[in-house]
């Protein structure tokens, strides 16, 4: 079985996601295609085998949450918590993605083609993150690794609390979050935006964006500091 589609006017959520946790994980089906999925919650989440999944339209919550190695597509928008927690893999947002997209990862790559709402990446563990259009507020929050590539602009508040996680912004930036700074862009920067941008299949040059990593003054608990940093 090379092929298998699934209609959620027809068939019930639940039946899709056990039949890609029994049939995809044994290898019997290498792509499924999901018609009609009307933003339902929860499509395609925790899969553990490289199988190809399309979404033909807008996801709910948590679309391709806890991902590990398969290729998930949103051909619409999707709602919150895109990808969350995913471990490998790719899941890529034709459209939108709300509020948490990509929160908690620890690999993979998460491509979204449009806007991303509040706190893109927050608590970013690994991985990669490339979003062609701009991000809300507090992305990137806690961001502990991985790279973020924000093609638009960022909200308030970029990468407040940031540890290891370096990000990419092309647009403007309305506001740094705690800890965060502007630092110059390194041939090696360029040379990873690049890297991003091709894998995500976006063109831009590496020479337009800005670097934004931590200062690293919260590392250490300064009780002078009167909570300003």
């Amino acid at each position: 079985m090379e092929r298998m589609s699934f209609d959620l006017a027809q068939t019930p959520l639940r039946e899709l996601n056990a039949f890609l946790h029994r049939e995809a994980s044994a290898g019997r089906v290498k792509q499924v295609v999901v018609t009609h999925p009307d933003g339902a919650h929860n499509i395609a989440v925790g899969l553990d085998c490289p199988v190809e999944v399309e979404i033909v339209g807008h996801a709910g919550y948590y679309a391709g949450g806890m991902n590990k190695l398969a290729s998930i597509t949103v051909t619409g928008s999707a709602g919150t918590g895109v990808a969350e927690n995913m471990m490998s893999g790719r899941v890529h947002v034709k459209g939108f993605a709300s509020n948490g997209a990509g929160a908690s990862m620890h690999g993979g790559l998460l491509v979204i083609d449009g806007d991303a709402g509040l706190r893109c990446g927050i608590s970013l563990k690994g991985g990669d993150i490339v979003v062609g259009g701009s991000v809300g507020s507090f992305s990137a929050f806690m961001a502990q690794a991985g790279r973020m590539v924000i093609c638009g602009d960022a909200g308030d508040a970029l990468g407040d609390s940031l540890y290891e996680a370096v990000l990419y912004v092309k647009g403007r930036i309305k506001s740094l979050g705690a800890d965060a700074r502007i630092e110059a862009m390194t041939e090696a920067d360029h040379a990873t935006v690049k890297a991003l941008l091709d894998a995500a299949g976006m063109a831009h040059d590496p020479r337009d964006f800005k670097r934004v990593a931590s200062a690293r003054n919260l590392y250490h608990w300064n009780a002078d500091a009167d909570q300003e940093y």
